[in-house]
């Protein structure tokens, strides 16, 4: 739902739509060609979601907050724990995850079930997803402690 919400109304965050396409290869892939390796891919979805809601939140006052003073003042507030909560589970508990789950297939754990080229294809797009994940987070951090610096200095 996320993907076509952002291809009907924000086209333009090229980053997150291919972010939802590359989940969707690794989904349909796991579903309907290999029909095995569903359990680890729900961990990672479920990983993924716990962020959905406080992030669907700050997403939507960091549009309004230039118009609307209340969004601007719960953007401020929530962009500290929105961004803790984000590099908790995105930049520690998946990666975690998927390091077991890397050493979970190479020793064989899913040999004559699921082929080596669909693990290894979901791990790569598994692992790009958060490399840019973290990136993303990063950046955000940096910025909120420039403006942070700034206030102190006004």
């Amino acid at each position: 739902m996320d993907l076509i919400h952002y291809l009907v109304f924000i086209p333009n965050e090229v980053l997150f739509i291919v972010h939802h396409i590359a989940t969707l290869f690794v989904l349909i892939t796991c579903r309907y060609l290999v029909n095995h390796g569903a359990f680890p891919m729900l961990v990672l979805l479920i990983l993924a979601e716990i962020t959905s809601a406080c992030q669907n939140v700050w997403t939507i006052a960091g549009f309004r907050r230039s118009d609307v003073p209340a969004a601007a003042k719960l953007y401020e507030s929530l962009s500290p724990f929105f961004y803790v909560l984000y590099s908790i589970a995105r930049g520690i508990l998946a990666p975690m995850f998927v390091y077991k789950l890397v050493v979970f297939y190479l020793s064989g754990g899913g040999d004559g079930v699921i082929p080596m080229w669909a693990w290894v294809s979901w791990i790569i797009v598994i692992s790009s997803g958060i490399l840019v994940s973290l990136v993303w987070i990063l950046n955000l951090w940096i910025a909120l402690f420039r403006e942070r610096s700034k206030q102190k200095l006004v």
